[in-house]
């Protein structure tokens, strides 16, 4: 357990949205304070402040974000894993992101209190 590491929860809530895989970006994504954009052969899949309105395909809103402060170094093994773990024993689903710097959790927004409960328990710091 990586004792002490300290997390954040961002201030906005977010939508998931998936798109086709050719689908033109739209420039409103970039109002978004924190946003992902992923493609595959499969899909493009956009997360960004859920006030911002995306003609998606499908989408799922009401998720809040746990950023893990960083940045973390590359050798540092098994931190979103440990995180996982403890969210998935408290019964909670995650939308994992990770960056070059650090990784970001998403928790459906009714489940935030209790996620950071439970992460605490196990020793992670909200400051």
């Amino acid at each position: 357990m990586r004792n002490n590491l300290k997390l954040a929860v961002l201030g906005d809530e977010f939508t998931i949205h998936r798109f086709h895989p050719e689908q033109k970006i739209t420039t409103q994504i970039f109002k978004s304070e924190f946003f992902s954009i992923t493609r595959t052969d499969n899909e493009l899949s956009v997360v960004c402040d859920a006030k911002i309105s995306l003609p998606s395909e499908k989408n799922e809103t009401g998720w809040s974000c746990i950023k893990v402060l960083g940045p973390l170094d590359f050798s540092l093994t098994g931190i979103l894993a440990e995180i996982s773990k403890v969210l998935a024993e408290a019964k909670i689903s995650i939308f994992a992101l990770s960056t070059y710097d650090t990784d970001y959790i998403l928790v459906k927004t009714e489940t935030l209190n209790s996620a950071q409960d439970a992460l605490r328990k196990t020793e992670y710091i909200f400051p």
